[in-house]
């Protein structure tokens, strides 16, 4: 696997490091990649080649400047950064303003992708109407304490399991009249029988009944993201 640059940052006293993977020519788009609340583990960083192989600049975000211990860890760190939502507004839009100020970015479309909790904090970018051309969310968290108030300009595509228990489907459908009322541009794709963190493979090994992989969920979801992403950057 390729090798990422580690990018220091900064949220206010909180130190933090992103780490980035350079496409082989010039990039097409910058892309920040949100991870799952265990931070930046191997299924998001499996992303950023895949990314770079796609021609993007690509970015893993760091949610808490450092390694979670365990899941109890992880859960305890995503409950304290999500308890307040500007507080977590801050933390994303950190990310996506490191990204946007490498020099390898400057002039280039900037997107979001991010999974579970990453998924979320792609959506409450979108919500915060960020200069992003996309935001896509993986099995993502998709309620939020300042639903949107104002029209959406990022465009949204939201890949979610039809048997995630972490968002049944009355949230899906509070999710799609909240979109729509702020006029955003919106893909929905719902796979049957698909649980919470389709696209880990290590998901089954967890333990957990809301976790499980599903490869073709997987497969789907990355090829409609990367299609919608190339429809809009050309």
């Amino acid at each position: 696997m390729t090798t990422p640059e580690p990018i220091p940052y900064v949220d206010g006293p909180t130190s933090l490091t992103g780490l980035l993977v350079r496409p082989a020519g010039i990039p097409r788009a910058a892309v920040v990649v949100f991870p799952t609340i265990m931070n930046q583990t191997e299924n998001a960083l499996r992303r950023l080649p895949m990314l770079a192989g796609e021609g993007y600049l690509a970015f893993c975000a760091d949610l808490y400047g450092r390694a979670c211990a365990d899941r109890a860890d992880a859960h305890a760190l995503g409950t304290a950064l999500r308890a307040d939502a500007r507080t977590f507004r801050a933390r994303i839009e950190a990310a996506i303003d490191t990204l946007a100020a490498l020099p390898e970015a400057q002039g280039l479309p900037l997107a979001a992708i991010g999974y579970c909790m990453g998924g979320q904090a792609v959506i409450e970018a979108a919500r915060m109407n960020l200069p992003l051309v996309l935001v896509a969310s993986f099995h993502g968290i998709l309620t939020s304490a300042l639903p949107a108030t104002e029209p959406i300009r990022p465009r949204i595509l939201v890949c979610h399991g039809d048997a995630d228990p972490l968002v049944p489907r009355h949230q899906v459908g509070a999710f799609q009249q909240e979109m729509d009322a702020a006029e955003a541009n919106w893909h929905l794709h719902v796979y049957a029988s698909v649980k919470h963190g389709f696209t880990d493979p290590e998901a089954d090994s967890h333990g957990l009944p809301a976790l499980g992989y599903d490869a073709s969920a997987d497969r789907q979801s990355w090829a409609a993201m990367l299609g919608l992403l190339s429809e809009i950057v050309g």
